[in-house]
């Protein structure tokens, strides 16, 4: 077998800053299509093999938010390469700057690692963990194994677009193939515009849009991995030893008591809320002190289930027409379509996590009040339903979607204090924090 390929330096990714910026243009990213592996498969003699033996060039899987076996174009497209598959997951923390995850988001993370890692086995696949910029830990691993592809699902952050079409790149120019898919949204961002090609702003026009688009594809069963496909293996650092959990002081009590994390978990949560919630959803959705939402939001942000199989799960129950009987339906998939609403607009306005979507708010005079913003962070404002909200949050990492709304809107109209302040406070406090779902949701407020 020849030499493994390398990447060049121009698989370095450069410590730019994450954040995106108002001018915003340089975080604007292109429609990406697939890029096909059109090299025949090469034998030869692959790292993590034993001496002598021939095998196939193996290809990667790069795991990010799509931490599932089910309904993953990526894996499966991999698993149907017919060549020994490197599941990996990296974490990142040196690209993705300030939109790391956060305390409660690492937790979340590191139990459902555990839960893939466990998933993959059961199909004969190791998980090999990695730290660092993705760049160079991809070409390491190239060079280690000789894998001749990579195959990823896409993120649509600003930060990791610009990451990924870096590495992209480098890796074509190496002779490495690359191909990605949508595991994420029923509709990528660039699909849905008004008829004059613009983006949407107003939720209403944007959702009739994608229902008169075509449907999403049915979801994909788990992939067979037969004979090399289970084979491939590489050396894996210990997920114990990235220090997502909490130790001194161990404040995670709540969420483990509140939340499990992974794949076969939140399909459990989808059956059972259509079984006992769905028919009652749009009366009772807004009743925070009933269990009336399907708690799925932390699971679809990791990936652990996809919208896909959401959106034709409630269609194999439902016609989701307009009378009276589809109006839990209905309403259920509405949700559904803010969560991709939001992503529209993280693609179109990159400076949404920072910059006021309004720019005539550029310069609103908010209040610098340290003291009542600790006040709000704790559930010490004096105002019941705001501070059982604010408990809640740090509770359990999950605060109901009524009671955010209130506690946002508490803080940006009654006291004042930035939007941004509330957004960072969430993002290190939500199990679910979703840099689109977060900005979009905190800019609505404001």
């Amino acid at each position: 077998m020849s030499a493994a390929p390398t990447c060049s330096a121009n698989c370095s990714i450069a410590k730019s800053s994450p954040t995106p910026t108002a001018a915003g243009a340089r975080c604007r990213r292109r429609p990406r299509s697939a890029v096909s592996a059109n090299a025949p498969p090469r034998a030869g003699v692959t790292a993590g093999y034993p001496t002598g033996a021939r095998v196939l060039a193996p290809v990667i899987v790069w795991f990010r938010q799509d931490l599932r076996l089910s309904d993953n174009p990526a894996l499966h497209a991999a698993a149907a390469a017919g060549r020994p598959v490197i599941p990996l997951y990296i974490l990142d923390r040196e690209s993705a700057g300030a939109w790391a995850p956060g305390g409660a988001s690492r937790w979340w993370l590191h139990h459902s690692l555990e839960a893939l890692s466990r998933s993959l086995a059961s199909q004969g696949l190791r998980l090999v963990l990695r730290r660092g910029a993705a760049g160079p830990v991809l070409e390491r691993l190239i060079v280690e194994t000789g894998a001749r592809g990579v195959y990823w699902n896409r993120l649509y952050e600003p930060w990791a677009t610009r990451r990924d079409d870096t590495i992209r790149a480098a890796m074509q120019a190496a002779g490495v193939a690359v191909e990605s898919f949508n595991a994420a949204l029923l509709f990528e961002p660039w699909e849905i515009a008004t008829k004059g090609g613009a983006p949407y702003r107003v939720f209403t026009p944007f959702w009739r849009a994608c229902l008169a688009a075509e449907p999403p594809a049915s979801p994909l069963p788990v992939p067979a991995f037969a004979g090399p496909a289970a084979a491939a293996t590489a050396g894996s650092e210990e997920l114990d030893s990235w220090g997502l959990l909490p130790t001194t002081p161990d404040w995670a009590g709540g969420l483990r008591a509140a939340w499990q994390p992974g794949e076969a978990v939140a399909q459990r949560l989808l059956r059972d809320f259509l079984e006992a919630g769905l028919a009652g959803y749009e009366a009772e959705r807004d009743r925070p002190d009933l269990v009336s939402t399907s708690r799925l939001s932390p699971h679809l942000h990791f990936g652990e289930i996809g919208p896909r199989q959401v959106w034709h799960a409630i269609y194999r129950l439902s016609a989701v027409g307009d009378g009276e009987a589809d109006a839990g339906p209905r309403k259920f998939l509405a949700e559904l379509g803010w969560r991709e609403f939001s992503y529209h607009l993280l693609h179109h306005f990159p400076g949404l996590p920072e910059a006021p979507l309004q720019p005539r708010f550029a310069e609103f005079p908010w209040k610098e009040n340290p003291e009542a913003l600790r006040a709000w962070q704790q559930g010490k404002t004096g105002y019941p339903f705001v501070d059982a909200g604010m408990r809640q949050l740090w509770q359990t990492g999950w605060m109901h979607n009524r009671l955010r709304m209130v506690a946002a809107s508490f803080l940006a109209k009654h006291l004042r204090i930035r939007w941004q302040d509330g957004a960072a406070w969430f993002w290190d406090t939500l199990v679910d924090a979703d840099l689109a779902n977060n900005s979009a949701g905190w800019q609505w407020v404001a």
